[in-house]
């Protein structure tokens, strides 16, 4: 499994469908085909490379601080979309994919910015999002 790494791969992937929702999550997809982006930005570049090297599952984390505001909840948020989405590497399809926080896990029933309580909520929702986006 690959991690998206650049700017372009996360907007072609966000600019394909979301597949699944969850009360917290949305999972964009989109194919790995035809993606190219320029090699040297410029206008006298001519020459492109592709978006996705290989054909394998691709998987970003989108975790804005509107929705984290502290570091080490976004970090543990990602770290537990990367166990779960390596876990459930046989089942994704060759494709890319991008795991958003949409909306706020609730400051009261989890107090603690990287609790136990938090990343098993966060776990169990993310295997919700992956199983209704292979039905």
């Amino acid at each position: 499994m690959q991690r998206l790494k650049t700017r372009a791969q996360f907007q072609a992937v966000l600019a394909g469908a979301t597949i699944s929702r969850t009360a917290h999550f949305a999972l964009h997809r989109t194919g790995l085909d035809t993606q190219l982006q320029p090699a040297n930005p410029g206008p006298e570049s001519m020459t492109s490379q592709a978006l996705f090297a290989v054909m394998e599952p691709w998987v970003g984390a989108l975790i804005p601080k509107r929705w984290a505001k502290r570091a080490v909840t976004r970090n543990a948020i990602k770290r537990q979309i990367y166990a779960v989405s390596s876990a459930l590497e046989p089942g994704l399809t060759p494709a890319a994919h991008v795991v958003r926080l949409r909306s706020a896990f609730d400051r009261a029933k989890f107090p603690s910015a990287s609790s136990e309580a938090l990343k098993q909520a966060v776990r169990s929702e993310l295997q919700q999002l992956f199983a209704r986006a292979a039905k």
